[in-house]
């Protein structure tokens, strides 16, 4: 064969392409397609969370004023906006805009897994890849995880009492947390998964800002202090509950 003679190509073979672009969603749904799109998605359902873990933090505060309290507020959250709702009707409806949050959360960040995934098939060459990166960075999917397993767990322990909650009464709030907590295991579980928590919510607080446009060089300090200031006034509150459970400080009323 001379150099100007061709290789003849067979009428059979069929050319694949390398993927296949997604079909295009109606708008605004078609936003959630583009990287941007997830990245705004994941962080604003992660400021829905981070709302919720504030609220939840200040609201178990009142186990430090007592039983009668601490049931009252329970309670106060199962009759929320009644009569206009039926009773822990504005409790579900509140729960289910989290679940979706939540499972929007964990599909965007998948999404955006798999999509960086594709664009680099082949794994870093270097040990060193993380330059800009910190030990939460790295660790959000392991962290997300763990906080993941918790609330299941926290759920089957405190809400519907099948799992390690000892004497479990529906609306004695404060002695359920009490007769949970007195477990050193399911205390050490609580500590852990609110530690894990902690790293998740340091990075997630600091790289929302990033995710929804704010990436400006002179911001990046006020937003590592708002990183670190709500992290440790969340985390550290939290870790003082099942631990003041266990040195005695909250307990039962002796009768």
């Amino acid at each position: 064969m001379t150099a100007t003679q061709e290789t003849p190509v067979s009428a059979d073979i069929t050319v694949k392409p390398v993927s296949r672009r997604p079909k295009q969603l109606p708008y605004p749904l078609s936003i959630y397609q583009s990287a941007v799109g997830k990245k705004w998605v994941m962080a604003i359902t992660g400021i829905m969370m981070m709302g919720f873990v504030f609220a939840h933090m200040v609201g178990n505060l009142k186990m430090y004023q007592g039983p009668a309290d601490f049931d009252t507020y329970s309670e106060g959250l199962r009759t929320l906006l009644y009569p206009i709702l039926p009773k822990s009707g504005a409790l579900w409806l509140l729960r289910s805009v989290l679940l979706v949050a939540l499972v929007l959360h964990l599909h965007s960040a998948y999404s955006l897994t798999v999509m960086n995934r594709r664009s680099r098939p082949v794994a870093y060459q270097s040990r060193r890849d993380y330059l800009a990166a910190n030990f939460a960075s790295r660790t959000m999917r392991y962290s997300g995880l763990i906080v993941l397993a918790f609330i299941g767990f926290h759920i089957l322990n405190l809400t519907t009492g099948t799992v390690a909650a000892p004497n479990f009464v529906y609306g004695e709030v404060y002695a359920n947390l009490v007769h949970a907590l007195e477990q050193p295991w399911v205390a050490f579980i609580y500590i852990v998964a609110n530690l894990a928590l902690g790293v998740h919510l340091y990075h997630g607080a600091w790289s929302l800002f990033q995710s929804l446009g704010a990436n400006n060089p002179r911001l990046n300090a006020a937003r590592k202090y708002f990183a670190i200031g709500f992290t440790a006034v969340v985390i550290g509150l939290n870790l003082t509950f099942p631990i003041a459970v266990l040195a005695g400080v909250v307990s039962l009323p002796s009768t």
